[in-house]
């Protein structure tokens, strides 16, 4: 089912949340945030090579020009590929755990599965931002956390957005328990 609430991340951007039930015991969420701007793109990539084009008229050197190019190019297929975040999700299914998937704007997709038998809980911490994230327990000391796993770190939501995610999220984990 689709969410008519609109969402916005930390810097004000607009987001979506997408929340998918597969059964009581299974929900998908997915935070997709807003495609590349071409202008932008453009922008940057005009105003590289018109400094490489002013560097070049002064120099003569064709390298300048060569090397703003390949330069530019490198970066915009570096920023696709390991920076710029689509989606992301986290399929919370009671009795197995819970899986956190990036899929970036090159297509790439990172995918981590966290076993539900190392799930301490999930919460929203405050450090500078709110974040939601898992706790993850000790297996020979179950009350201790061993580590804290953030969740949707690149589209970095509000806490409206959070409180809704964390709700369901405990729904799952009160019928597992």
């Amino acid at each position: 089912m689709a969410d008519d609430e609109a969402f916005s991340n930390i810097s004000g951007k607009a987001i979506s949340l997408d929340c998918q039930t597969h059964s009581s015991f299974c929900r998908e969420f997915t935070v997709s945030s807003p495609k590349m701007s071409i202008g932008k793109v453009m922008v940057y990539t005009c105003s590289v090579w018109l400094l490489a084009y002013a560097v070049f008229f002064f120099t003569e050197n064709t390298a300048v020009l060569s090397s703003a190019i390949l330069i530019t190019l490198t970066g915009m297929m570096l920023h696709i590929h390991f920076v710029k975040v689509d989606h992301e999700s986290l399929l919370v299914i009671g009795s197995l755990g819970i899986q956190v998937s990036s899929n970036y704007a090159s297509g790439r997709e990172v995918t981590t599965f966290i076993e539900m038998s190392r799930i301490k809980d999930i919460v929203i911490n405050e450090a500078i931002i709110y974040y939601l994230c898992v706790l993850l327990k000790e297996p020979s000391e179950p009350n201790v956390v061993s580590s804290v796993v953030p969740l949707f770190q690149s589209s970095k939501p509000r806490l409206n957005c959070l409180a809704k995610v964390y709700k369901s999220c405990q729904e799952i984990l009160s019928k597992c328990q």
